[in-house]
This record gives C-alpha cells, sequence and structure tokens, in this order.
C-alpha cells in the first residue's frame, strides 16, 4: 500500500490544517493528515496519518492508520494499525496487523469469513463421548448411543 510508485492513484489529500464534515466518497487513493467528520469509502486505499482525526465510519479496500478514528471501520483486504494509532470503534479486516503500542477499543473481526456455526462446549464434549464409545464399541450404532444418553 502507498509505495512511491503509486503515487499516481493519489486521488485525494487532506492537509494537516483541512477539515471536511460529510460524507466522503472516492475511486482512488485518500490521504487523511486532517479532520474528517461523516463517512468515508473508498474503492481503493485509505492512509490516516499521526495527528489526523477521523470521526467516520470506513470503508476502504485497505487502509493504513496512523492517527484516530472514532467509527467503525470495514477494510476488505490488510488494515495496518502503527505504534500512533487509536481506534474506538469495531474493525472487520480480512488481514490485521497491529504494531506495538497501537490502541483499539472496539469488536475486532479478522480473516477470511466462514460460514459455520458456534458449538456449545457441551455439544463438542457430546460429540467428543459419542466418538470414544464408537471407538471403543464399534458395533454401537449411532441412535443406540443417543438413546443411552
Amino acid at each position: 500500500m502507498f509505495k512511491k510508485e503509486d503515487g499516481d492513484n493519489i486521488e485525494t489529500i487532506i492537509g494537516p490544517s483541512v477539515q471536511v464534515e460529510g460524507n466522503f466518497v472516492a475511486n482512488g487513493d485518500i490521504i487523511i493528515e486532517g479532520i474528517v467528520s461523516g463517512s468515508i469509502k473508498t474503492e481503493k486505499n485509505l492512509r490516516i496519518s499521526e495527528g489526523a482525526k477521523v470521526f467516520a465510519k470506513i470503508s476502504a479496500a485497505g487502509a493504513t492508520i496512523a492517527g484516530e478514528v472514532q467509527g467503525d471501520l470495514k477494510i476488505e483486504g490488510a488494515l495496518e494499525l502503527s505504534s500512533t494509532a487509536r481506534i474506538f470503534g469495531d474493525v472487520k479486516a480480512k488481514i490485521l496487523n497491529v504494531a506495538a503500542g497501537a490502541s483499539l477499543h472496539g469488536k475486532c473481526v479478522a480473516g477470511e469469513e466462514k460460514k459455520s456455526k458456534l458449538e456449545k462446549i457441551e455439544d463438542w464434549e457430546k460429540q467428543e463421548k459419542q466418538k470414544t464409545r464408537m471407538a471403543t464399541n464399534p458395533k454401537l450404532e449411532k441412535n443406540q448411543l443417543m438413546a443411552e444418553e
């Protein structure tokens, strides 16, 4: 993200003395060094520099954060939090890199989204017990095991 050769892809820079309020939508990379309130959505990458403050719901392909964010983040790819990052909101990202010293206050979901149900510990223990009993007595059928419990 944001390599020197990617400089041509930067569509918007919000400088350190700039304050933006409202719904911010872009197709290219965004760099925020000032203050933004509202919402931010880009199909590309977002960088929030050290000293920047963002009070917004954020959606981006990738993000690097060194400043402060108050709001939820939904990042399709990688989210990098530098040591100066301060996040107050829920985070959802495919990849999450957190540097020592970064602060994250909220619910965090990282990794591939898989459709799996959460199992109760009692259900898991019951399944393990059935497997053990089937292994020790292979003639028992599953119906017999369930009836015994």
